[in-house]
């Protein structure tokens, strides 16, 4: 079919209603665009497909896992593009029954399925999640993490570097051109002066990881830590870390659900990119429990990814291409909600700290670890699930840079009835 892509282009902006300003490079070799705009690239019929029968950020990240949709030039030029024009606008199936009463629109879908060829819906990739029963059940939470973290600690190794932190690093500040590694260390070290660690203390690692903060707390603060998972490989990869550093005797790591953690009362606990999995239907729950198993004076870190407010709250979905293909069940809440939520369990909530910017460049060193490593990273994985972690964390990179969504270290206080809470009378003088 001969000249395929200014077809594409033009059914594109016509069912859009704005100017496309990126190339667009078709299966019979066509192109049409700004020639020095990056392309976006439809390798066969089946991605007008994946689009047709998913219509919005779905089935166009079908089509980008599957493989039938690529792109040349800037990754993260072109995902900004096509985020305001698809995802930040909010299509999904609703908005093409509003816009399918255009009659222009109309003939222009009646076009795209003529291009699409035989109207068979094509299978899901396989990194897709399928969903059964409830959420955030205790099996569901399991199967989630095991979706996101089982894949391989040599992947991670690749992606996240030696620190093997999966959480925003901390850098000194805009200019900085440090490493990621010190960065991650200086994240760390930040987390531990917060709540105040002190040699002998008990320290709760909630969402453990690969051991990364057990280690640290351990090595440099003389504590005694208990990392919890619900990863097995996370576990093995941890046990073996934190045997080879000698610390045996000081961390725990456990395969545990945080409900199930019943030999408190810790010191200070930590929780570090986990709150996202637990569910707005849960939150109060995890935050009860944790205010639970800390010391009056006890300390909670919790760092955690936060969205923008809605002005209607009722209307809030889960990204869909975030939920099937990255984290399953995962939930984002403004930061005002947590701090409520931590407030409704108990906590004195002392200190509110974001570090969206942070976070923004830390996913870009990831991003280009992952690019520079592409052959042995699909090797590791497969070419479906490098796609999937290449384009949410590119994604979600230009997401903390235009501040749709935002990181933020809460700390918080189980403050006796005394009101004595042990914190410094000066903010950010972590110890009194």
């Amino acid at each position: 079919m001969a000249d395929a892509a200014s077809r594409l282009r033009s059914l594109a902006e016509q069912m859009l209603g704005a100017p496309l300003p990126l190339r667009v490079r078709a299966w019979d070799g066509s192109q049409d665009g700004p020639p020095e705009a990056p392309a976006l690239v439809v390798r066969n019929r089946r991605a007008l497909r994946h689009m047709l029968f998913k219509p919005g950020e779905l089935g166009l990240a079908r089509a980008w896992v599957a493989g039938d949709l690529g792109i040349e030039g800037d990754l993260y030029t072109t995902v900004g593009i096509i985020s305001g024009l698809v995802w930040e606008r909010g299509e999904d199936a609703r908005g093409l029954v509003e816009a399918l009463r255009d009659p222009d629109v109309r003939a222009g879908v009646r076009e795209l399925v003529k291009l699409a060829g035989p109207p068979i819906p094509p299978a899901p990739p396989r990194e897709e999640v399928r969903r059964r029963g409830h959420l955030h059940t205790r099996r569901s939470d399991k199967r989630a993490i095991s979706h996101h973290y089982d894949v391989g600690n040599d992947f991670y190794e690749l992606v996240l570097g030696p620190s093997m932190v999966y959480s925003c690093a901390y850098w000194p500040d805009a200019r900085s051109d440090g490493t990621l590694e010190s960065a991650q260390r200086d994240k760390l070290e930040l987390v531990c002066a917060k709540l105040g660690l002190t040699e002998g203390q008990r320290l709760l690692d909630v969402g453990c990881g690969w051991g990364s903060m057990a280690i640290h707390a351990a090595r440099e603060h003389g504590v005694s830590v208990v990392g919890i998972t619900l990863s097995q490989e996370q576990a093995v990869y941890a046990r073996k870390r934190v045997a080879d550093e000698g610390l045996t005797d000081r961390v725990e790591i456990r395969v545990q659900d945080y409900r199930d953690v019943a030999d408190g009362p810790y010191d200070a606990i930590s929780s570090i990119g986990m709150a996202e999995h637990v569910g707005s239907e849960r939150y109060l729950e995890y935050a009860r429990a944790l205010y639970a198993l800390l010391k009056p004076g006890g300390r909670l870190l919790n760092h955690q990814i936060a969205r923008r407010p809605q002005r209607d709250e009722t209307t809030y979905r889960v990204d869909p291409f975030i939920d099937a293909y990255v984290f399953p069940d995962g939930e984002l809440a403004p930061v005002g909600t947590t701090v409520t939520q931590l407030e409704r369990a108990g906590f004195e909530v002392r200190d509110v700290e974001s570090i969206r910017e942070h976070y923004a460049r830390t996913l870009r060193r990831w991003v280009a670890r992952l690019e520079a490593d592409w052959d042995r990273a699909v090797r590791l994985t497969s070419p479906g699930r490098a796609r999937v972690w290449r384009l949410y964390m590119a994604a979600s990179a230009l997401a903390f840079e235009r501040n749709r969504i935002g990181v933020n270290q809460v700390l918080a206080v189980r403050t006796p009835e005394s009101g004595a809470s042990g914190m410094p009378l000066r903010a950010r003088t972590w110890n009194s």
